[in-house]
């Protein structure tokens, strides 16, 4: 018996023995994880007697019997289950360690998200398995994270706001929270951002991060006041400080410090994260603005204003700092993604009445999408820069860039304890009306 590793926290070997429990247990394994059925050949000792030894050696034991031709997708949930509850090393075996290693493929955590196929390849090897043999079963099995979706439509910006969730360990990340705020009468609400905060309670989630996809101009973002009441961290891409830079001088506040210190992180192109066990990784996509970006969770992507569903095109790209020609690079990169790669949209404004909508996937916004499918990158930015002439701009935008810039803080009280909003006329000249 020789456990071979596979991730730090990882092993996995042939078939044990009784007396190999002991053994284990001193090379600071706290779990067994038995993946070989009963009765497939005579020298196993059996499920109870392995139980009994991994008792006796104070281990943890787990039986999840499959056949290379019967990994189901509970066998696989329960093996990422019992991975990620040990409080140590694991090691799981079978008769060889193939299977074993085959279903910590299929749990997909980060670890394991993180190798390359040749760097599996090469594990595969370690364990016995012939590279040929092993290529051809990671390039059909082998997959991307699927981690839960929970979307949260506020009817007055049209804002999906969402909660993505890894289904193993619970934890999640809040994706462009909503502050309430009317206009007319200069009110602000918590009731989108408290609706979110009882779907993470009714679910027992613990929140790792909260996260903009960039300064919004249409809504408030809840972003301060979720990290208030959950301590989680927030992050947004390292551009804001270009965003911050701009529209500083706009409101003409000399003083602003426009350095990103507003948020817990500033993501970078290409920056990895986690939420859970799920492997996340940051795309720059500007364009619509100076510091947009794209969150790729699993095999999720969340792409706010730079794709609306099919049927509604893509962003508009007049705001100061957009430009067309730059969003047609960002869609291109983001339409680079595995086609059944989930897209979910920012914003749905309902065309022709239909209930809101905000998911798709990368293979239908190219079949369908008008401002994309059949395009060079001249018509695109023909078409783009022709119609975004004709809009006006978001209502709400001088008010929520000043609190959104600032990483979701409103206006400090002044002296009589109110908040103020500071507008500046005919900052945005030229836009329509």
């Amino acid at each position: 018996m020789k456990p071979i590793p596979v991730t730090e926290k990882f092993s996995v070997a042939g078939q044990l023995q009784p007396d190999d429990f002991a053994e284990l247990r001193r090379l600071g394994f706290k779990t067994v994880i038995n993946n070989r059925p009963d009765g497939e050949d005579a020298s196993q000792p059996g499920t109870a007697a392995e139980a009994a030894a991994a008792k006796a050696a104070g281990l943890d034991y787990v039986f999840i019997p499959v056949t290379s031709r019967s990994m189901t997708k509970d066998d696989v949930r329960r093996f990422a289950e019992a991975v990620v509850a040990s409080d140590g090393p694991v090691v799981a075996h079978c008769r060889s360690g193939a299977r074993s290693f085959y279903m910590r493929v299929l749990a997909g955590d980060a670890d394991v998200q993180g190798f390359s196929d040749d760097k599996l390849v090469a594990t595969a090897s370690d364990i016995g398995i012939p590279a040929d043999e092993a290529r051809a079963w990671i390039a059909a099995n082998r997959g991307l994270a699927k981690p839960k979706v929970k979307g949260f439509y506020e009817s007055r910006t049209g804002s999906i706001q969402y909660v993505v969730t890894d289904p193993t360990t619970k934890k999640c990340a809040i994706i462009d929270p909503v502050l309430d705020y009317d206009e007319k009468s200069g009110s602000t609400k918590t009731e989108q951002a408290d609706e979110i905060l009882a779907y993470i309670a009714e679910e027992g989630l613990t929140v790792e991060w909260i996260l903009d996809t960039h300064p919004h101009a249409d809504h408030f973002s809840a972003a301060r006041y979720l990290k208030d009441k959950t301590g989680a961290p927030t992050a947004i891409g390292a551009h804001v400080v270009d965003v911050q830079t701009l529209w500083k001088g706009i409101y003409n506040w000399p003083d602003f410090p426009a350095d990103g210190r507003q948020w817990d992180r500033l993501f970078n192109d290409g920056d990895t994260f986690k939420v859970g066990t799920i492997d996340a990784r940051v795309m720059f996509s500007p364009g619509h603005t100076l510091a947009s970006i794209t969150y790729v969770i699993g095999d999720a992507a969340f792409v706010h204003d730079t794709l609306f569903m099919p049927d509604s095109g893509t962003a508009r790209a007049d705001f100061p700092g957009g430009s067309a020609k730059i969003l047609w690079k960002s869609i291109q990169d983001i339409l680079a993604l595995p086609d059944e790669t989930r897209i979910f949209t920012g914003h749905d404004y309902q065309p022709g009445g239909r209930a809101p909508l905000w998911e798709s996937t990368v293979a239908e916004q190219k079949s369908s999408n008008p401002h994309i499918a059949g395009r060079t990158e001249e018509t695109f930015i023909a078409l783009r820069e022709a119609r975004d002439a004709t809009l006006p701009m978001p209502k709400l935008i001088l008010l929520a860039l000043q609190v959104n810039m600032n990483g979701g803080r409103l206006p400090e009280p002044e002296e009589n304890d109110r908040r103020y909003l500071k507008i500046p006329l005919n900052a945005l000249e030229g836009a329509a009306w």
